[in-house]
């Protein structure tokens, strides 16, 4: 049901989720779902109610003077929609068609509400004069006049035309394409790919249909690191989209030694849809990736980890609700994470400050590369040597081990150096009072960070993890042709 569903509009069924869950309700309904709309005063959607003439905040007043009051204790877990909040997302669906748009955006559900108008949102936007023909009027103008108007999903005022082509695309181009780097993306690919790993984990939350493949997937999943959650989370999401994964570990190829990475790639391409690849050197997926047919991911290199890039920046989204204008601050060691995690923010829009130890800074290619994307997106990419300066103002704060696998002579001198890196209580009250805090883990408690921000309420990594598997859910289904 969401995949279409911008950004922005995605936000406002979770806003809904909030409304309805503060007021002790199980259920979320037409009502909700306007309060949903009126928390994103610049979308589309709130843009077309100040053309009518309608003031946010009476809309609010109005729904809460007519909601009848709920002692009961608020309801966790899963709520459903309503019949008549289905009935406004069906109707949003028809009007993006009638309008030739090939998304759900928030102007679409405004659409949708008003049209269906017999819920508490449709009357009390009615009771404000509006109507249908006159909302519909003001989204085609809006639309047509995106050049002043940035489209949602839009990461900054410049790229609208890209993100223009995105909503109307039917193909991103990410079919058949190898992911070894986050710089292979556009800003419009990356974006499709957390949009639909959002989609994918929503339908899965709330028990709807999931994407499947037409026929049997086949992943070759090379491993010359160990590893759990990237193991898992490709075994798991093969299986459920109806595929099967083939675990190779290092004792099974000896890759570069029994067999050349080309020689590998030639040949398990004539076997598999997909090979899935965590290695030491960068250059030997690069080889691989140069003699297979299909798609080869990269799972994890010295340079490079795109795939928990695109599960942190998924859960940044999730806790953050938007990413152009804000600001993740990494702190430590410039890994391969690190790397990853900074084309991406500068790619779709998201500002990023590195706080790291002199001589500990980022590969000088790769940040080359993310200021040149920084440019286009209009967001900032800078190295500062101390994590206060780093933190302030930062809506995530990110970090990583001190010493990767195949660093470990370098442990004694990294540890030394790092130290006044630490994520800590102190550094945390640095940042916004709602920050959150990723890493990608495996973690050394009370090294790089403290367990007590680990496990404390600002940390977000056990869903920055369980992101793994619908991030990668998403890319295989993009690569493979099934979404």
């Amino acid at each position: 049901m969401w995949q279409r569903f911008t950004e922005r509009a995605r936000a406002t069924v979770f806003y809904a989720q909030e409304e309805a869950l503060r007021r002790g309700e199980g259920y979320v309904s037409t009502e909700h779902l306007l309060l949903g709309l009126i928390r994103e005063p610049d979308s589309l959607a709130a843009l077309v109610l100040e053309k009518l003439g309608v003031v946010l905040d009476q809309v609010r007043d109005e729904i809460e003077l007519k909601l009848p009051p709920n002692l009961d204790k608020p309801q966790g877990g899963e709520m459903e929609l309503t019949p008549r909040a289905k009935r406004v997302i069906d109707m949003a669906y028809d009007e993006a068609r009638h309008l030739n748009n090939n998304y759900i955006g928030t102007e679409h559900v405004l659409l949708g509400l008003v049209r269906e108008g017999e819920g508490l949102a449709g009357r009390v936007l009615s009771k404000f004069g509006v109507d249908l023909d006159n909302t519909r009027t003001e989204v085609t103008s809006l639309q047509e006049s995106n050049s002043e108007t940035p489209l949602e999903g839009c990461t900054s005022a410049p790229q609208a035309a890209s993100v223009k082509h995105r909503v109307h695309a039917d193909d991103t181009g990410l079919r058949g394409m190898s992911v070894t780097s986050i710089a292979q993306f556009t800003p419009v690919q990356a974006l499709e790919v957390i949009n639909v790993a959002l989609a994918m984990k929503y339908e899965r939350i709330k028990g709807g249909e999931l994407i499947k493949f037409k026929r049997p997937k086949v992943l070759a999943m090379i491993f010359e690191k160990p590893s759990l959650r990237t193991r898992v989370t490709f075994e798991t999401g093969m299986f459920q989209m109806g595929g099967h994964a083939i675990f190779l570990g290092p004792q099974d190829i000896q890759m570069g030694k029994r067999e050349t990475p080309c020689d590998i790639g030639a040949n398990l391409s004539r076997w598999v849809d997909a090979i899935m690849a965590r290695v030491f050197r960068h250059e030997m997926l690069i080889q691989m990736d140069e003699a297979s047919s299909v798609p080869v991911i990269n799972a994890l290199s010295d340079l490079e980890h795109p795939c928990q890039a695109l599960a942190d920046l998924m859960t940044f989204y999730e806790r953050v609700h938007a990413f152009e204008g804000r600001k993740l601050a990494w702190v430590g060691d410039s890994s391969n994470v690190c790397h990853s995690v900074m084309l991406l923010c500068a790619l779709i829009g998201v500002n990023i400050s590195i706080a790291c130890p002199e001589g500990y800074g980022p590969n000088l290619a790769i940040l080359t590369q993310a200021e040149a994307f920084a440019k286009q997106s209009g967001s900032i990419v800078e190295i500062v040597h101390d994590p206060v300066v780093a933190v302030k103002d930062a809506d995530v704060i990110e970090t990583d081990v001190w010493t990767s696998m195949g660093q470990e002579s370098e442990t004694k001198e990294r540890k030394k150096a790092m130290q006044p890196f630490q994520v800590n209580k102190e550094l945390l009250s640095k940042a916004k009072p709602d920050a959150i805090v990723l890493h990608c883990l495996p973690a050394h408690r009370d090294e790089e960070i403290t367990g007590e921000v680990l496990d404390g309420k600002q940390a977000a990594v056990l869903d920055e993890s369980e992101n793994r598997l619908h991030a990668q859910k998403a890319l295989l289904a993009l690569l493979l042709g099934e979404a």
